[in-house]
């Protein structure tokens, strides 16, 4: 870690810590100096997160329930007196043909991908604007098209890109900058864990989507890390208000 890292002594939460991006993040966020909240609903998972990193803690949590915005804003408060960073990661998707919608699969849908990073950054506000901090959410290029059987998971998602947008207006007079970053096909584990899929029918959907990548391959979550970090930077004061779609060129083709 460098001496000089900006992040030294900044106090970070990424939801959905335990795995994939969010896992990444709050690792590469630990090494730089921050102190990381992450939270998830596996305990097992976020043991295995935050082992290892003496500036990682792991907060057991359902996103989605009503409070968790500010049971997590104050376990962070509680444990370090700021917050600087809230990255929402934690989200839901499911293929769905439309003879197959179902009211609480679509509700589940919602209530990660919409109703908790509200709550979340209803809960942080104030600590927030004490920092000047910033707000990175997590989208996904799935919203740049149609999205046969992903149309609830791109619209929810999409609707997120709006409140970034919208969060990045009115926040702006407290000097809370909100960004998002929508990633294309990652290996993150999101399509047998998020999405549900058997591991023969994720195979098939990685080899179909690979081909379909103008760079060819599927990014990786060192592809998504440091974007998340550049938007979530203090030294990008600036900077607010912005969709960054990293997908390879995925999006263009599709």
């Amino acid at each position: 870690m460098a001496k000089d890292s900006i992040w030294t002594g900044k106090v970070a939460i990424v939801t959905g810590g335990s795995s994939g991006i969010g896992k990444a993040v709050a690792n590469r966020l630990s090494g730089i100096g921050a102190k990381v909240l992450i939270t998830g609903r596996n305990a097992h998972r976020l043991e295995e997160a935050a082992a290892g990193h003496d500036n990682i803690e792991a907060l057991q949590m359902d996103s989605s329930e009503d409070g968790s915005g500010e049971r997590i804003a104050e376990a962070a408060t509680g444990r370090w007196g700021r917050i600087d960073l809230v990255v929402n990661n934690s989200g839901a998707g499911q293929p769905l043909p439309v003879d197959a919608y179902d009211a609480s699969v679509i509700a589940e849908m919602s209530a990660l991908n919409i109703v908790a990073p509200s709550q979340l950054v209803k809960a942080a506000h104030g600590a927030l604007r004490e920092c000047r901090g910033a707000i990175v959410n997590i989208g996904t290029a799935v919203s740049r098209n149609a999205a046969p059987m992903l149309a609830h998971y791109g619209a929810t998602k999409a609707a997120l890109e709006h409140l970034t947008r919208s969060w990045a207006i009115e926040l702006a007079g407290d000097g809370i900058r909100v960004n998002a970053v929508a990633p294309g096909p990652v290996k993150s584990g999101a399509l047998t864990g998020m999405m549900g899929l058997p591991e023969e029918v994720a195979r098939q959907v990685e080899e179909q989507e690979t081909a379909q990548i103008p760079l060819g391959r599927r990014g990786v979550t060192a592809d998504i890390v440091p974007w998340i970090l550049r938007l979530g930077s203090p030294e990008n004061e600036w900077l607010t208000g912005q969709i960054l779609t990293v997908d390879g060129g995925w999006s263009l083709r599709n």
